[in-house]
């Protein structure tokens, strides 16, 4: 078994966007992933509502684990993963880690 620790990097946690980005890109993964905050019970990565549910905020320390016969895909993922959570989601365009726009006028 695979596994990585990360502190949350987004300023607002896992709220709802980060959670989807992050929900989103474990869906991806060629296996299966999960999350947990501190000794209590992991969740499913690829599942909005258990993500939503481990009440993650910034700075909270997770752990990633994944099991696969491919070892080595378990580590891309969990590594893919892992990056995603250490940065700050808030602040980024979905989808393409630039920062996101001021609208015009604000």
């Amino acid at each position: 078994m695979a596994e990585r620790r990360v502190i949350i990097g987004s300023s607002g946690g896992l709220h709802a966007r980060p959670a989807k980005l992050f929900v989103e890109a474990a869906a991806r993964q060629p296996v299966a992933v999960t999350i947990a905050v501190g000794d209590r019970r992991p969740v499913p990565a690829h599942s909005m509502l258990s993500v939503l549910s481990l009440g993650a905020v910034h700075g909270s320390e997770v752990t990633l684990r994944a099991e696969d016969a491919d070892a080595a895909g378990a580590e891309r993922a969990l590594d893919a993963l892992a990056d995603l959570l250490a940065r700050d989601l808030d602040g980024q365009e979905p989808g393409d880690g630039r920062p996101a726009q001021e609208p015009a006028g604000a």
